[in-house]
């Protein structure tokens, strides 16, 4: 039971501001903005001297801000977890040299290993709270696998190791808790974070809304496309796909609903929007920090593979809304009644400059670590020229209360998912899943492929995506990468699986959330968001199969590709929607109609699938595509509905 931000006593909220500030402090002292020599040299001589530092001043906060009963009568208990949290942290952060020493993840002394016991048993009742009962027990029955593994069968025994070396290789060793997504999360994510919630705390996000009504509310269905526009902006600063429904989805969907939309669409078009955020440069997520980190390549590297599958996938949906709204009748909002571009700009243009900013430092300079920082800071001072805006000491302690409370979170979880890597290292099980993995597959990557689909997107029903991605990068990703693969197309393949069951029922967290906001059925929505959403089914697999849709080779390859599943994508949600754009109605009844909206479909499809070896497509691109666009043309003179769009354009031009 989470703890309101707003809502917490005086002291709580003093505690999570300075361990926020002291986090930051951290974070950029150990990237030397201040000077070129750390200012904390005399006590953090180690990088593990940051991460136990840091843990300190973050995981107590878990137990403050997520109490296990709601009753004031148990909060002594909350703060003696609290305090043992930070003594444990301070216990390690003051041996931390000697640990690297003398090899202590291997042999360690008594009393270190009883104080791995606390500080393991912390992180997983911190993962409790923090990620729920099913991530709390993925990560518990990982964490102790290493103790059982020589007893278990088959494919799934490992080598064993006695419970306090495994304790000691949790907590002191490098490839566990302090593994690569803990260490992703303190060198990198740190920053992004910080500027996402400057971003919303300073309102940018009814910047962002605002603008996007200037440039498409007086469009046909511009409510819909506001809010596509809209929510991914601030989706991919977030990084959170229930936290953005929750915030810019009281906005837009009223804002749908006035305009002629049902409940159910409006809500699914904002849990689609949302999740796609999360998969657009140039912040997506924290995940796409530690898929850097796995992948040794910088962040940039990643922003600049995702761009084109995730305008891609925003693509299908503004086709889907289009084609929506034109079949509905469904205009935009006049003019006079729009924010004007121009007052627009002249109110929040401090924002598009801290935006410029970031990319700048991001791609130009490649200095990804410390572009957040900068970001951040050129934001908080240009927000104090907005008389609207403008901090007082209020928001400002507001601001480090939610960064606080966002770094706690994102801190258990790194350090809960890093237990499952470390289990997984100590016993040599990964190797071996992968070997497993290819043997079940036998020489088929399409098999592969369908078993990582599933695989992402069943974990990512009950663990947070970076959670899911970062097991599946261990177990799953070697064996796809084997079977011939591009390392960066695996990886994204993943994650947009592990994304997919924000939008798709029984689970659609997404979904469930803009419908709580819309007041519509919760499952109606989630349906409604899968098939408006249907093309981020499709995508990972056309960018896994033909490299070039994440600018892996020639531009003029890369180009081709993207038209050709541009065409696609009009193409199939023109028969989903029963509205195909620039030809009109695709809605003839009967036998006859149903058939020709699925020959557009299979048309547009095939349009868009890569040809290739690897799936036993063995024609040439050029023969596919033109088969794909016969299977369409007949499709579509088999469902036009000639009669009604002829009338329907003479109704709009009246």
């Amino acid at each position: 039971m989470s703890r309101e931000v707003n809502n917490l006593p005086l002291l709580l909220r003093w505690l999570t501001g300075i361990a926020a500030l002291g986090s930051a402090f951290l974070a950029m002292d150990s990237l030397r903005l201040f000077s070129e020599r750390p200012l904390l040299e005399f006590a953090i001589i180690l990088q593990n001297h940051y991460y136990y530092a840091l843990m300190g001043l973050l995981l107590p906060l878990c137990f403050l801000l997520n109490p296990t009963f709601s009753s004031s009568k148990t909060y002594w208990l909350d703060g003696l977890l609290g305090i043992a949290a930070a003594v444990a942290c301070a216990f390690f952060f003051a041996n931390a040299e000697t640990m690297l020493d003398y090899g202590w993840e291997f042999s360690a002394p008594d009393h270190a290993v009883w104080v791995s016991y606390i500080l393991w048993a912390l992180i997983l009742e911190g993962v409790r709270r923090t990620g729920g009962w099913i991530l709390f027990g993925l990560v518990f029955v990982f964490s102790l696998y290493p103790i059982f593994a020589e007893s278990l069968p088959g494919p799934i025994s490992g080598m064993a190791s006695s419970p306090g070396d495994t304790a000691a290789y949790h907590v002191m060793s490098i490839e566990s808790i302090l593994g690569l997504p803990f260490r992703a999360f303190a060198q990198l994510v740190i920053g992004f974070l910080i500027f996402g919630i400057a971003l919303q705390q300073t309102g940018g996000g009814r910047f962002f809304i605002n603008l996007a009504f200037a440039g498409f509310g007086h469009v046909r269905g511009g409510s819909a496309k506001v809010a596509i526009v809209s929510s991914g902006l601030m989706g991919s600063m977030s990084g959170s796909v229930i936290t953005n429904v929750l915030t810019t989805g009281q906005m837009t969907i009223p804002a749908m609903r006035k305009s002629g939309m049902e409940k159910e669409y409006a809500a699914g078009v904002e849990s689609c929007a949302s999740t796609g955020g999360v998969l657009l440069p140039p912040i997506m997520g924290s995940t796409a920090f530690v898929m850097a980190t796995f992948l040794n390549v910088s962040y940039t590297t990643v922003a600049l593979a995702a761009a084109i599958p995730a305008l891609l996938y925003f693509f299908g949906l503004f086709m889907q809304v289009d084609a929506y709204a034109a079949r509905k009748g469904l205009m935009g909002t006049p003019r006079d009644e729009l924010p004007s571009f121009a007052e627009t700009m002249k109110q929040g243009w401090y924002y598009i400059a801290a935006f410029l900013v970031l990319i700048f430092l991001l791609v130009y300079l490649q200095r990804e670590a410390v572009a957040p920082f900068i970001a951040t800071g050129l934001l908080l001072l240009l927000n104090q020229l907005s008389p609207e805006y403008r901090w007082g000491i209020k928001q400002a302690g507001n601001f480090l209360v939610a960064t606080g409370k966002l770094l706690m979170e994102l801190l258990t979880i790194m350090a809960g998912v890093g237990l499952i890597v470390g289990a997984l290292s100590i016993t040599g099980l990964s190797g071996t899943l992968v070997n497993d993995l290819l043997y079940l597959a036998g020489d088929s990557t399409i098999l592969l492929l369908l078993m990582g689909a599933f695989c992402s997107f069943v974990l990512g029903i009950g663990m947070t995506v970076t959670a899911a991605y970062v097991f599946l990068a261990i177990v799953l990703a070697p064996a796809l990468i084997q079977g011939g693969l591009e390392p960066m197309s695996v990886h994204l393949f993943i994650l947009y699986w592990g994304m997919l069951s924000f939008i798709t029922p029984p689970v659609a967290l997404g979904a469930f959330a803009a419908a709580s906001i819309a007041e519509s059925s919760a499952l109606a929505t989630g349906f409604k968001a899968m098939r408006l959403g249907s093309v981020i089914y499709f995508i990972p697999f056309f960018f896994v199969l033909e490299p070039a849709l994440i600018m892996s080779g020639e531009w003029h390859e890369t180009l081709v590709a993207a038209v050709k599943v541009g065409l696609g994508i009009i193409l199939i949600a023109g028969s989903l929607q029963s509205y195909l754009f620039a030809v009109g109605f695709v809605d003839k009844s009967g036998i006859q109609g149903i058939v020709g909206r699925f020959l557009m479909a299979l048309g547009g499809g095939l349009i868009a699938l890569p040809a290739s070896d690897m799936i036993g497509i063995t024609i040439g691109q050029a023969a596919l595509f033109s088969i794909g666009l016969v299977i369409a043309m007949i499709g579509v003179f088999l469902s036009l509905n000639l009669a009604r769009t002829v009338l329907h354009k003479e109704a709009t031009a009246d």
